[in-house]
């Protein structure tokens, strides 16, 4: 106990207060120590606090400013290009990096461009080297000079640009010829490029560089490590050459790189220097034997990149290089007489080459147009404004067109027509294929109806509800029939499409005046509440539906909430898979390895043959000696989900899994190449499968064997019980089913783009035979379906998450493709729970 305290008015705010001591409460010697004591820890306390202060006002910015420092790196800037020589013969010996004619003429060369870096103060400050990598006939010589910049000199990298360096190197080159004279060496031309300091290798290094020859002959190359894997933090670099009137052609029947191009990729240039104004293209993930890269220069040299900086391994490539006549990628264009034809780009479906220019004239009898359809157009380039496409283009009419077009048909005024392609160069693509006809401006499209984009479709289309020409033009100025409601905006749908609670007219027209009033809410099951009830954190709504979507509604739970592992609720319109961790134990996103195709594919307009790995999970089920009977999809590596209308019939047999064998990764019915073939081990049908009503159509298999996943084989994601596939949401239904009603099986693995239909609707044109386990899709106007021997096989549909989703499994229908007769599918959502509850998944 002390007799006095002393409270410091300082710096803390504290007011000082001193107690005064009677004389009965004088202090004794052992009390002065403690006195002296208490002295001693204020003034240490003082001492401390001070310290604080003079920390906190002076030395933090500067510890903060050393935080940041650690935290940034040091920036490389480097530029490459090339140099155009006059006066140097060209020596064959130039082409090999290792001779002394390389190493002589490159060291002067390297010499002139450290002098007149010297000549700009920023650029001489942060210089480090100059590389010369290679040469070609010209003579030129390709070159790389990087900059270093410290971190503490970060903010004036921008000032490094492109057209500071080519200044530089150019005004240097325009001078009195003191440094050329010197070395004997004129420089009539230069260049300079912005490059990834990964692609600025020096050939004298001999570390991971090539140098090929290419012949006409076929010789093949391949990444290091292929096809075990190529190693982290990889910088390899290819030089091919070919005769001076020769291009090289490069195809990669095998590739597969990470699928993150910041992180991995393959750059090819039409140079020997990672030039960016001479780049072909940049490459990653993987691609389908019915997708290679091939790729062509415009000259006799050509120079490949591979840059690797994950440590996830993947196989690499496989190249096959070859010569080829110059002027065969140059090849195009010229007069187009007949009544119809086909046309493309240079050498499609590989690559077009750059700096190529061709211009075709269709010419159709007097009287008649020219309509072309682009079947596939892709032209697509970094950087490059859609609106002008200034780089590479189709003009026609007048107007360019470039990017990546999933529609393209065009009409001319008169009887000719002229199409004209360019490529600039840098950056090429696939190119286009187009077909042309002749017809009668008359009679556009005979017994069709003609839209405003050109294209034909079926007058039954016309004035159905579907935007089937693209462009609303076979929707607008219709005669609403009797069966249909006007929408405000002119539009006719089909009366049973209004108060559904779906926007279908695309103005709300047909939801205004349904049953509840504009301040009020209505309910799934058609219960009017008021508006207040929304998102409240009570269900009002029997169904839920009122906390739907509400992300403050954690605690309510109903049909539409999605339920985590550990018995929380979200709700949020499809939550699983969408990667964002919604569940506090993050169940949400763990079974997430699913719903992805590995390869790269192309966007085929109209196309119905599906490509090579376009559906991963599909699968054949072959019964005995048959050939295939029923589709499937992958949910698993050891559960694939069918009909159980495949199995469930009056013939016993179908139902013993010995009889069955199942084929996934096929694309092609009659080729067994990167097939897996499994047999069954056992069926599971629903127990409370009708086989009159259909209701409950759906079946588990279990394999006898894993599947092992590759390219071509990988498993759909299966939706939670709350997933929403809402109406007119556009999905895929394949199989190798008739092509028509009463009409063969496919041999090659088809597609159909098809959409869901309200159930409101679904009901209705079944005549009320769906139950809720039940969905349809396809399209009211007939034209698009499922036919037999797709039953069994997935209704998949594309979410914003990335993920592929398996809607429905094809169950039943009434013919094939009929007008008001849609597919109709077993609903997966409402069979979820007895999917997990049989296999666990």
């Amino acid at each position: 106990m002390h007799s006095a305290r002393y409270e410091y008015d300082g710096r803390n705010g504290h007011h000082e207060r001193i107690d005064f001591l009677t004389s009965k409460e004088k202090v004794s010697p052992k009390r002065k120590a403690g006195i002296l004591i208490g002295v001693l820890v204020a003034l240490l306390i003082l001492a401390a606090i001070a310290a604080f202060l003079i920390w906190l006002f002076v030395f933090k910015d500067a510890d903060s400013e050393a935080t940041i420092s650690k935290q940034l790196s040091p920036s490389a800037q480097v530029f490459s290009g090339h140099m155009k020589l006059v006066g140097v013969p060209y020596n064959q010996k130039l082409e090999d990096t290792k001779s002394k004619d390389f190493e002589e003429l490159a060291v002067k060369l390297e010499a002139i461009l450290k002098e007149n870096y010297k000549k700009d103060p920023l650029l001489t400050k942060y210089y480090t080297t100059s590389v010369v990598s290679a040469f070609s006939e010209g003579v030129i010589a390709y070159y790389w000079s990087q900059f270093d910049i410290p971190v503490e000199d970060l903010e004036i990298v921008p000032e490094f640009s492109e057209e500071r360096v080519l200044e530089t190197l150019e005004s240097g080159i325009k001078e009195q010829r003191s440094v050329a004279s010197r070395n004997n060496i004129k420089i009539s031309e230069i260049t300079a490029s912005f490059t990834d300091p990964r692609m600025a290798r020096n050939p004298r290094a001999k570390e991971c560089f090539y140098r090929l020859e290419a012949e006409e002959t076929a010789k093949t190359f391949s990444s290091p490590g292929y096809p075990t894997g190529y190693p982290p933090r990889s910088r390899c670099q290819w030089q091919i050459r070919a005769a001076e009137d020769k291009a090289i052609s490069v195809s990669f029947p095998f590739f597969h790189i990470e699928d993150d191009c910041n992180d991995d990729f393959v750059s090819i240039y039409d140079s020997l220097s990672p030039d960016d104004s001479q780049a072909i293209t940049e490459k990653c993930g993987q691609r389908p034997p019915s997708n290679p890269l091939e790729v062509v220069s415009s000259g006799n040299i050509m120079l490949i990149n591979l840059i690797t900086d994950t440590d996830v391994q993947r196989p690499g490539f496989e190249a096959k290089y070859k010569a080829i006549p110059i002027s065969k990628g140059k090849t195009c264009g010229g007069v187009l007489s007949e009544s119809k034809g086909v046309f493309n780009s240079p050498l499609h479906p590989s690559f077009y080459p750059p700096a190529v220019d061709c211009k075709w004239t269709i010419k159709v009898p007097t009287g008649k147009k020219v309509q072309v359809t682009f079947n596939m157009f892709r032209m697509k380039e970094p950087g490059v404004d859609t609106r002008l496409c200034h780089k590479d283009y189709v003009e026609i009419m007048g107007t360019k067109y470039c990017g990546e077009l999933s529609s393209l048909v065009l009409t001319s005024d008169t009887n000719v027509l002229d199409v004209r392609f360019h490529s600039d160069e840098s950056h090429t693509d696939k190119g286009f294929s187009a077909t042309y006809r002749a017809y009668d401006p008359a009679n556009p499209c005979p017994k069709q109806f003609a839209c405003n984009s050109g294209i034909c479709i079926a007058n039954a289309l016309k004035c159905d509800g579907w935007n089937d020409c693209g462009d609303m033009s076979d929707e607008m100025k219709c005669q609403c029939e009797k069966d249909q409601f006007s929408c405000g905006n002119g539009l006719c749908k089909p009366k049973l499409w209004v108060c559904d609670r779906v926007n279908d007219c695309g103005d709300w027209s047909d939801e205004e005046r349904c049953s509840c009033e504009e301040n009020e809410w209505r309910c799934g099951n058609g219960l009017c509440l008021p508006q207040e009830v929304v998102c409240d954190n009570k269900r009002d709504c029997e169904d839920g539906s009122d906390e739907a979507s509400c992300k403050t509604s954690t605690g309510i739970c109903s049909d539409f909430s999605f339920k985590c592992k550990n018995k929380e609720c979200v709700n949020k319109v499809n939550a699983e898979c969408d990667r964002v961790n919604d569940c506090s134990d993050k169940s949400d996103e763990a079974s997430c390895d699913c719903g992805t195709r590995p390869y790269k594919l192309n966007r085929i307009v109209g196309g119905q043959n599906a490509e090579l790995g376009e559906w991963p999970w599909q699968v054949s089920l072959h019964f005995r000696t048959y050939g295939h009977v029923c589709g499937a999809s992958i949910i698993s590596d050891r559960w694939l989900l069918s009909a159980s209308h495949c199995f469930v019939t009056s013939d016993p047999a179908n139902h013993i899994a010995s009889n069955w064998q199942t084929y996934s990764g096929m694309q092609d019915q009659y080729k067994q190449d990167g097939i897996q073939l499994r047999p069954l081990k056992r069926i599971i049908s629903h127990p409370d499968y009708n086989q009159m009503t259909f209701d409950y159509d759906i079946a588990l298999l279990e394999l006898s064997k894993p599947l092992e996943f590759t390219n071509t084989v990988q498993p759909i994601c299966l939706p939670s019980s709350s997933h929403v596939f809402p109406a007119g949401m556009p999905c895929w239904v394949t199989g190798w089913g008739a092509l028509r009603e009463g009409g063969q099986k496919a041999q090659l693995l088809q597609k159909a783009s098809v959409k869901i239909i309200n159930d409101t609707v679904c009901n209705v044109v079944t005549e009320g035979q769906v139950t809720s386990r039940m969905l349809c899709s396809g399209f009211l106007a007939g034209g698009v379906d499922a036919c037999q021997g797709d039953s069994g096989g997935p209704l998949v549909c594309f979410e914003e998450s990335g993920k592929w989703f398996q809607a429905g499994i094809v169950s039943w229908g009434e013919g094939c493709a009929r007008r008001n007769k849609p597919g109709v599918y077993s609903r997966v959502t409402k069979l979820r729970d007895w999917i997990k509850k049989e296999t666990g998944i």
